[in-house]
């Protein structure tokens, strides 16, 4: 949700006041309330409860591992014959009831009191724009009804795609016949909204596409994430703080590492590393800072085998993470060889720019890969080579080791802080509103954001 805080923080130097509408028992596997000094003491908090379960239970329920994706393999001879399973199927049948019936997803138990409580702020404070941010795609049907009550505009920021979320978040197994709800509900939101929001060129694209499929004629815009300059002064930090030694490369991963995140094709390149170049990679210290699903726990579990020093950390705050990317001497980012994913550029690579360290970009080729272009401190390998990703990071090695210097002074991060992107959206948003008056023309214009968790991770 650093979108959503930052978007807070800085949209009051662009004339916009911003509420915010989000829940008050949020069920999400880790929240960081560091975020939370991020907002404004202007910005009026609402929180309203949700009927949802609670995280644990749902993961519990779901009886599923998340899995990395691969490709199709061929089964084999006795596949067929597992073990009859009562309970797994009886929790099997459960699961796939609840996805049906909770449309467009769980967190529209949150539904009813948010509107309640939506309603109540709207009346009390008059505001200009409804900002519904997703996912979970519930918020979207949230911030449609506030919109159509109060007759103002609505716009819908698209953090991840519907689609690309629905088929690659954990705890979700949906059916052909959630699939076309879903695309119905979509459609009739893009029609309801004013404005629609990306986070990427391509996916501005997506959303466009869907738009027209829908007989929208919404506006798709994009805005990227970005990072903010204010973490990276107030978070320096000693090398000591985190893994083993300062005489080792540091090599870390900060984030969740899941089905869309995997570590495999970093763990292939150490373990390809070992074979070839073992003196090598005895000096390097890999620092995984995050939440981890089961699944992907069992790959670092290969790691031991090797002469990689492997340090894991659980989930850290915003401000620790920032502390671990500026005390390592490289970082890493994952994002799976699947269907769609060349369209996602994930939220860290901003804040991996700010630290102007040179990183791994290991991610199919696409918006990513396009954004950092002209980035020296970017080293774009194929998820499905491990001997390219091998090749980067032994190249990097031996450069910090030989004290070797890129020449990289040229080139800034400066275009990619929040505050740009804040007056991005300040502007968006003016540009719907100019002209028309709800009773708040005598102060700033107000925005009211609708989200499901403030704080999550």
């Amino acid at each position: 949700m650093h979108r959503v805080v930052k978007f807070t923080k800085y949209l009051p130097e662009f004339g916009w006041e911003s509420s915010v509408l989000t829940v008050a028992n949020p069920s999400v596997p880790l929240k960081d309330e560091s975020l939370l000094k991020d907002v404004p003491h202007s910005t009026e908090i609402v929180r309203a409860r949700t009927l949802e379960p609670s995280y644990q239970f749902k993961e519990r329920f779901s009886g599923r591992k998340s899995k990395a994706p691969t490709a199709p393999i061929a089964a084999a001879p006795d596949s067929k014959k597992s073990s009859f399973n009562p309970a797994r199927m009886i929790k099997g049948m459960a699961r796939r009831a609840a996805n049906l019936l909770f449309q467009p997803d769980m967190q529209v138990l949150w539904g009813p009191n948010a509107y309640r409580a939506g309603c109540e702020l709207l009346r009390r404070t008059p505001h200009d724009v409804i900002v519904a941010t997703a996912p979970p795609f519930s918020s979207f049907r949230v911030g449609a009804r506030l919109a159509k009550k109060f007759g103002i505009p609505l716009v819908l920021d698209y953090r991840d795609e519907w689609g690309i979320s629905n088929t690659y978040w954990e705890n979700k197994q949906q059916s052909r016949l959630s699939q076309r709800i879903q695309q119905r509900m979509q459609a009739r939101l893009l029609r309801a909204a004013t404005m629609a929001i990306a986070t990427t060129p391509s996916s501005r694209q997506s959303v466009q596409h869907s738009a027209t499929a829908a007989g929208s004629s919404v506006r798709c815009e994009y805005i990227y994430n970005g990072f903010d300059p204010d973490d990276f002064v107030r978070s320096a930090g000693s090398r000591r703080d985190y893994g083993n030694g300062i005489d080792l490369f540091r090599l870390a991963y900060v984030g969740t590492l899941w089905n869309l995140n995997p570590i495999e094709p970093l763990v292939k390149a150490i373990e390809r590393l070992q074979q070839t170049s073992p003196q090598v990679l005895s000096r390097l210290e890999l620092v995984i800072a995050g939440r981890r699903t089961p699944d992907q726990e069992a790959v670092l579990d290969r790691l031991n085998q090797t002469s990689c020093h492997l340090v894991r950390l659980p989930f850290i705050s915003h401000d620790e993470a920032i502390r671990l990317m500026q005390t390592s001497d490289c970082l890493t980012l994952l994002n799976a060889p699947v269907p769609d994913a060349e369209r996602i550029v994930n939220g860290k690579i901003f804040e991996y720019l700010a630290c102007e360290k040179p990183f791994l970009l290991i991610s199919p080729e696409g918006d990513m890969w396009e954004m950092t272009a002209d980035c020296p401190y970017a080293l774009p390998c194929d998820p499905l080579k491990p001997e390219q990703i091998a090749l980067s990071l032994a190249s990097e090695m031996e450069r910090h080791q030989a004290g070797i210097s890129s020449e990289r002074a040229v080139w800034s991060p400066a275009a990619y802080g929040r505050r740009q992107r804040a007056e991005q959206l300040a502007e968006m948003l003016s540009s719907l509103t100019d002209g028309a008056s709800n009773g708040t023309r005598d102060k700033k214009p107000h925005s009211a954001i609708a989200t499901d968790s403030l704080v999550s991770s």
